[in-house]
């Protein structure tokens, strides 16, 4: 399994259970309730009950079984938002299998990575990906195509029968998930989830929502992004509650969904915070809570209360939340108390009130902290110390009434629209077109996305077609929302050192006009030449 054998503590909260008993013991105590609605932007909403979404999810693993997964195989879902995404991830579940959950934008060179990585043994896709996930994954035993307009049909074709599927014991330390997350190295690094951190997530993050067993989330981030799936589903499941699935993000139906289904619990993102803060609320909503900015903006304009928190993939669960009590707009919120926080200057010195510094957090792998860097060792051990402290990469301030405000992210680290980006992804594909030469890729400040990638690129001699090959090699290898919005071609970079790339000095460079950029590439170019001599002589 990956580098290692999950070893769990003797004792724990979920000895004998795992997930899928988690969704039996759901279906069997209140069969006819609710659990999923799925709101299509083009035709009907359509419901289904827990019997109902367990009974289908042992179809799918009844499916899976039949196409010859065993226990500890992983299975690719690369969907976008519906029904069928849970559905696999829940069959999987059932059978021990380990669900990979990838990017729905993700390029063809990228999706590549993603199969390779996960030595995955078959795909779930739709329609539109089934020749990108064909083309990336020649060596796939099989690929299940869905059919997006008829939910309730099969995943699998044939007549596998459900009641036949031997499923494992439960065993909370079998691996569940992995999901694929960008980090500061090329290539995004797999994040294994077990059963037992699956568990942790839908009732740790159940208690810090104060999630009811009447309430309704409201769910459209991606699925295959923690906040939807371990921050709205599992809390939901966790709780017997029901949630509303949207195929994303829509700022003129947002309301109209809320209001249709009674939803009480929204979680926000940066684009998401900004619509509904610009929009004026019905009179007849129902939502209570909405995880976000904290302060009271929300409750003066909609009678709503907010949630500040911090998590990542890797915590599973908020390491920092909202209790109530945040004095400061914006906070996240103060230390959760499932977990042990330190924030320390450069010299490893504790920070005090009113002072930044980077964030580590430590928990109890493979429960309440992730498991490991699938197929990673390296990444694993050198995120964690010897004292079991993992480095999260991001700085946050601590207030003077003892909650947190988050300040940056590692420098490396994009955010574009709701995504991680790493620069280092977008750099690995820019030098493969320049061959001998450097790039260094940093964030604009964007309105609507928070914030946009910008190349900058520098080879002896450039071509007039230069920027226009990196813009296409971009295109056809990443992600859309990884692509530059803009290629600068300049004659030096800006160094810290000979060795390496000044960002700080770039990303003043890219929100200056025209002249101030130029006269900045003036200064890099001269400087380049005084190191150069320097170095000569």
């Amino acid at each position: 399994m990956g580098s290692r054998e999950i070893c769990l503590p003797p004792f724990h909260p979920f000895l004998g259970f795992d997930m899928w008993r988690l969704l039996s013991d759901r279906a069997t105590a209140h069969p006819d309730r609710t659990f999923l609605t799925w709101h299509p932007f083009e035709g009907e909403p359509e419901s289904w009950t827990y019997a109902e979404f367990h009974d289908e999810s042992l179809m799918v693993a009844a499916g899976l079984v039949q196409a010859g997964v065993q226990p500890g195989d992983r299975v690719l879902i690369h969907l976008e938002n519906c029904p069928q995404f849970l559905l696999a991830w829940f069959g999987c579940a059932a059978l021990h299998a380990v669900a990979v959950t990838t990017n729905a934008r993700s390029s063809q060179d990228e999706l590549a990575y993603y199969i390779a990585d996960s030595d995955a043994v078959g795909a779930i896709t739709q329609p539109s990906f089934e020749q990108l996930v064909t083309a990336a994954g020649p060596n796939l035993g099989w690929v299940a195509v869905t059919k997006p307009d008829l939910p309730r049909a099969p995943i699998f074709a044939g007549s596998a029968d459900p009641q036949g599927v031997h499923l494992p014991p439960a065993d909370p330390a079998a691996a569940l998930s992995i999901q694929y997350t960008s980090g500061t190295t090329s290539r995004p690094k797999g994040v294994l989830w077990t059963h037992a951190n699956g568990l942790w997530a839908a009732r740790t993050n159940a208690a810090h929502e104060g999630l009811r067993s009447d309430d309704v989330h409201l769910a459209y981030m991606p699925l295959f992004h923690v906040n939807a799936l371990g921050y709205s589903v599992l809390p939901s499941l966790w709780v017997g509650a029901r949630f509303v699935l949207a195929p994303k993000w829509s700022t003129s139906r947002f309301w109209d969904i809320a209001v249709q289904h009674g939803c009480t619990w929204l979680s926000l993102m940066p684009l998401s915070t900004r619509a509904v803060l610009a929009s004026r609320p019905p009179d007849e909503h129902s939502l209570r809570m909405m995880a976000g900015p904290t302060g009271s903006v929300f409750k003066d304009r909609f009678g709503v209360e907010s949630i500040g928190w911090w998590g990542m993939t890797e915590t599973v669960s908020h390491g920092i939340v909202s209790d109530g009590h945040d004095d400061v707009p914006g906070s996240i919120g103060r230390v959760a108390p499932e977990y042990d926080i330190k924030v320390v200057s450069a010299d490893g010195t504790p920070i005090s009130a009113g002072q930044t510094g980077a964030l580590f957090i430590r928990g109890v792998r493979g429960l309440s902290i992730f498991a490991e860097y699938w197929n990673n060792p390296t990444a694993t051990s050198e995120s964690f110390d010897d004292e079991g402290w993992f480095a999260t990469g991001d700085l946050v301030r601590l207030n003077l009434d003892g909650t947190f405000s988050f300040m940056d992210r590692a420098k490396d680290m994009l955010r574009v629209g709701g995504e991680n980006v790493a620069a280092s992804e977008i750099e690995r594909v820019i030098l493969d077109v320049l061959g001998l030469g450097e790039a260094a890729v940093v964030g604009r400040p964007d309105e609507k996305l928070d914030e946009v990638p910008v190349a900058f690129v520098c080879v002896e001699n450039p071509d007039p077609g230069l920027a226009d090959r990196v813009m296409d090699a971009c295109r056809d290898r990443l992600a859309d929302f990884k692509v530059p919005r803009e290629v600068h071609v300049v004659g030096a970079l800006p160094h810290a050192t000979l060795d390496k790339i000044h960002k700080v000095e770039l990303r003043a460079a890219v929100v200056a006009d025209h002249e101030a950029l130029l006269d900045a590439e003036r200064g890099w170019v001269a400087a380049a030449a005084a190191d150069s001599s320097a170095a000569a002589g």
